[in-house]
């Protein structure tokens, strides 16, 4: 995804969670990080996203926005609760100019 830095989106990505075949809804809000690196995400990373479904999202931008990136090419990152799991995802790429 490309995001102008003047741009107020939402950043979706998919997920479906399932328990013996059948697809469950999540509860607990997704967690998103955007990393400029390649690290792997640490504790203060983290932000709130919400549900709708099938997708975790997440609003970025100036104008209401969780949060603003600058220019550059971010790894995005989702954590949520599934049960027992707590899976982490690398997401993907966005790339702000």
């Amino acid at each position: 995804m490309d995001l102008a830095a003047i741009s107020t989106e939402f950043v979706k990505v998919t997920v479906v969670a399932r328990a013996g075949g059948t697809q469950i809804a999540l509860a607990v809000p997704p967690r998103f990080a955007f990393l400029l690196t390649d690290t792997s995400p640490e504790d203060g990373d983290w932000l709130t996203g919400e549900w709708t479904a099938p997708h975790g999202r997440i609003l970025i931008g100036p104008n209401g926005g969780i949060t603003s990136l600058e220019p550059g090419a971010y790894t995005v990152w989702i954590k949520f609760a599934g049960g027992s799991e707590t899976p982490v995802y690398r997401a993907g790429t966005i790339t702000v100019y």
